[in-house]
């Protein structure tokens, strides 16, 4: 008869962050465990809160399933002797299956007889696969661990108790000092010890002693009480699911309340007040009905609603002294300006090795004054770019970013705004940090968009040049984070990159010290930007043979590249792919046996024709245009008939050296064409 099984990992609390990505592993490994005994059920339920991670096996079986096997040993030759008699080899086979050498039968596999034996066996009890479930709690990982007493033994936090119930039956499991029993602890300050009868009462049970187990609800209990605040109040409250989740994984009684502060305080920016109330003290703000901040914040305790006023007043008091520091240095920053604290980032290093926040910012001028041209910006938006990077860094010297890193670039904009900068500028210096996580907002302005790829340009080609290159997972300055963003941006505005001419140009024109030598890993930084062209083209489902294929062509513009992919697959599925394929591809494998290269003066002679066929694909290789990968491939296509007819009327490796020479220039010239698409062999064709 099915039955549950109740595992709870009870602990000293654990960060928030931890909470949910650990109760899902523990039931995945849960349930690969059961899988693995041979241990069916229905389902697994999951219980979290800061101090348990728990798991609910429902409709569990009684024991293991049965299973016949046939285990093979050796060859009858070595089984038996020459007289039929048993060998030891035969005698040990047996006894490791816990059988007798009579068991043993002979079956041929492969042209040889083999010794079998044949046996049932019968499932264990499932009580005794369980005791074994220690091992699904000690292999579950965290992002950091520590030791407690004399134990080497590493965990996210000390283990105070387990509880393991088979119905209503203890199953003894033990980690370390640990031993499982019925008993678990309620609310730290509102509950007491209690014991747990029956697996299936352990939610009410937690519930009697102000814990609520399940997430989802304790989570939709905050919404709720959320709601209702903002309804009696008129109030309009972004309940952000980050912080949601956030704060369910701090509390396991949860009680929503809000507080206040003095009007005064919203003359600071919204973003810092924001940034104080949710990042620092985990609060949700609150908007009026025309959107404004108010001055209202909502908390949530870990508890009951009794002497709720305290709390309310001792988190008001907490917040308003955030709200004073920050005023404080709100007002002291705009004491100074902008070239005061452009100054003091000439003593403010962006890597030892490489040198100031100051040069950073002085490289930076110079890689956006490219790529402004580059890029085809205005007169007014260069002027924008310029103005902006030559100030965009100043705010990591202003008190309120010292306070409040995660302000960069924000107050920036707003210190920008105040002491009169453009709102192009201003709103660049914001931008110039996105995208701040992988998939992250991209800049919105043409400006922003340049300036952030003029900086983590700079980031990743003078990192480069000192040898920080990113290897393996490890990655401390978010290089591949910054390269990933280059090519988001890139892909958004549809700007053209060509790789070898921008690092050509950092060469001759960017003023950087002796010990940084761009030069050096050229072909890494490329290699480095292409790999994130394949991150991208993976994110829009792109075949990997043609990511492949596109990745190992001549093309190093990130866009072009791009647009060749999604050109390639949009045809991938075309009636003549295959033979179109093909052709090129006997192109691209016979101008490998020239020994001479592309070159713009390379030319094919006409007087050392001897079939039609070469001229024509003369004539038509010459009139490919590469204006966009489309007309590319298309044109590139449409010379099928013709690379046909030319490989059946002509011999390439002629024994005329300057007949065979010119037909394979005449090949070199339509590889060249052919390799903006891409390395061809590597497209599968069905």
């Amino acid at each position: 008869m099915p039955k549950n099984y109740l595992l709870e990992i009870g602990l000293e609390e654990m960060p928030a962050h931890v909470v949910t990505k650990s109760v899902n592993q523990f039931a995945q490994r849960a349930e690969k465990f059961l899988k693995e005994n041979r241990i069916s059920f229905d389902s697994i339920e999951k219980f979290s809160t800061p101090r348990r991670l728990t798991i609910l096996v429902k409709g569990i079986a009684d024991k293991q399933t049965d299973i016949d096997v046939k285990a093979k040993g050796p060859s009858k030759k070595i089984a038996q002797d020459a007289d039929g008699n048993w060998t030891k080899a035969a005698q040990g086979f047996a006894r490791g299956q816990k059988m007798t050498p009579d068991d043993i039968f002979f079956e041929e596999l492969k042209g040889v007889e083999y010794a079998y034996i044949q046996k049932h066996e019968d499932g264990k009890k499932v009580e005794d696969i369980l005791t074994h479930m220690d091992e699904v709690i000690t292999a579950i990982t965290f992002p950091t661990r520590m030791r407690w007493g004399s134990y080497d033994f590493e965990y996210i936090r000390p283990i105070h108790w387990l509880v393991s119930l088979l119905d209503n039956k203890e199953v003894p499991v033990q980690v370390l000092d640990i031993k499982s029993g019925r008993m678990t602890r309620g609310h730290r300050f509102l509950g007491e010890d209690i014991e747990i009868d029956d697996a299936k009462n352990y939610v009410e049970k937690l519930k009697s002693q102000f814990v609520i187990a399940d997430a989802k609800e304790r989570k939709q209990i905050i919404s709720d009480q959320i709601d209702k605040i903002a309804k009696d109040n008129d109030w309009d409250i972004d309940v952000d699911a980050d912080l949601l989740e956030e704060v369910n994984n701090l509390v396991e009684y949860p009680t929503t309340f809000y507080g206040s502060f003095d009007k005064k305080y919203l003359e600071i920016p919204d973003e810092v007040l924001i940034t104080s109330m949710k990042d620092n003290q985990r609060y949700f703000y609150v908007r009026d009905q025309e959107g404004n901040l108010a001055p209202y914040f909502i908390g949530v305790r870990n508890g009951n609603s009794e002497h709720i006023e305290n709390v309310v007043r001792g988190n008001e008091k907490v917040l308003v002294a955030r709200l004073e520091d920050a005023d404080f240095f709100f007002k002291e920053d705009q004491k100074e300006t902008i070239a005061d604290y452009v100054e003091k980032l000439k003593s403010v290093n962006f890597h030892v090795k490489i040198g100031t926040m100051y040069e950073k910012m002085a490289r930076v001028h110079q890689i956006a004054d490219y790529l402004a041209d580059l890029f085809g910006l205005s007169a007014s938006e260069k002027t924008d770019l310029l103005r902006a990077s030559d100030i965009y860094k100043f705010d990591l010297v202003t008190s309120m970013v010292d306070e409040f890193s995660e302000l960069q670039g924000v107050m920036g904009e707003k210190y920008a705004e105040i002491m009169g900068e453009t709102k192009g500028v201003s709103q660049a210096i914001r931008e110039h940090y996105m995208p701040i996580s992988s998939e992250g907002d991209l800049p919105e302005t043409k400006v922003g968009a340049a300036l952030a790829i003029a900086d983590k340009l700079d980031s990743i080609i003078t990192f480069f040049a000192v040898d920080l290159i990113p290897s393996g997972s490890n990655d401390p300055y978010a290089l591949r984070r910054q390269a990933y963003g280059i090519i988001r941006i890139l892909n958004q505005n549809q700007w053209s990159m060509n790789l070898d001419d921008l690092q050509d140009y950092l060469k001759a024109n960017l003023t950087i010290p002796a010990k940084l030598d761009l030069s050096k890993h050229e072909k890494d930084v490329n290699d480095f930007m292409i790999d994130r062209v394949r991150q991208l083209l993976k994110q829009d489902k792109i075949r990997v043979d043609i990511i492949d294929a596109v990745a190992g062509g001549s093309n190093i513009d990130p866009i072009k590249m791009i647009d060749v992919a999604k050109v390639l697959q949009n045809h991938a599925n075309d009636d003549d792919f295959k033979v179109v394929m093909e052709a090129l591809g006997r192109i691209v494998n016979l101008s490998k046996k020239a020994k001479f290269d592309y070159s713009d003066d390379l030319t094919v002679d006409d007087a050392l024709f001897e079939n039609p066929s070469e001229a024509k694909l003369k004539e038509q290789v010459a009139n490919v245009s590469d204006d966009s990968a489309e007309a590319l491939f298309k044109q590139l296509a449409a010379l099928r008939p013709t690379i046909d007819s030319y490989f059946d009327e002509n011999m390439i490796m002629a024994k005329d050296e300057k007949v065979k020479n010119n037909r394979l220039t005449q090949l070199v010239i339509a590889n060249h064409l052919i390799a903006k698409l891409g390395d061809l062999s590597k497209v599968l064709t069905k």
